[in-house]
């Protein structure tokens, strides 16, 4: 009867013991979600640390032009187009374009920007901390809409790539992701 006792005593011990652990872990999870987060750009948090990094990268014996392009797919006469066709940057400077969308129509409209770089090896040098394409966007009725990319070459970018063009297309959402995953 001892040896039971013994047994079922180690026993308790090692349950409370797993679920001090488990608290524990709890409790860990919410900083190590944080790092991880800062570390992969995930939920926005790394924003901060693009800008500062991207400044402190600058190099000022390089200039690239950045031409912006759009291209408007919905079919509902939206004019879309940046306030700047193009920018002189230098690479690992933050940057800041806004484009602009008129919506003639009398409802709202949903629509998603999306980009692509040529040449094609440049999109793997272009660092967006900030983008309208990143979510659908709502256009109220009748207003022209402001939207912001905020962004930064890479200072690796190859030395025989001296223009690259960002080319945005606007496409109508015509069912929302939200509204779909709500019906799921």
């Amino acid at each position: 009867m001892a040896n039971q006792s013994n047994a079922n005593t180690r026993l308790v011990n090692r349950l409370l013991l797993v679920v001090v652990a488990m608290f524990g872990f709890g409790f860990a999870l919410v900083p190590l979600y944080d790092v991880f987060c800062d570390l992969t750009g995930l939920n926005g948090r790394s924003v901060q640390r693009v800008d500062a990094l991207a400044q402190s990268l600058v190099d000022d014996s390089r200039v690239i032009k950045i031409e912006f392009v759009t291209f408007d797919k919905t079919g509902k006469q939206m004019t879309f187009r940046p306030q700047a066709q193009y920018l002189q940057v230098h690479p690992g400077e933050m940057k800041e374009v806004t484009f602009t969308i008129n919506n003639p129509l009398s409802h709202l409209q949903i629509v998603q920007a999306i980009p692509s770089v040529s040449p094609g090896q440049a999109s793997l040098y272009l660092n967006k901390a900030e983008c309208f394409c990143f979510n659908q966007q709502s256009l109220e009725p009748e207003r022209v809409s402001e939207f912001k990319l905020k962004f930064f070459i890479d200072k690796d970018l190859p030395k025989n790539i001296e223009v690259l063009t960002l080319a945005y297309t606007l496409y109508p959402i015509e069912q929302p992701v939200v509204a779909q995953v709500l019906r799921r």
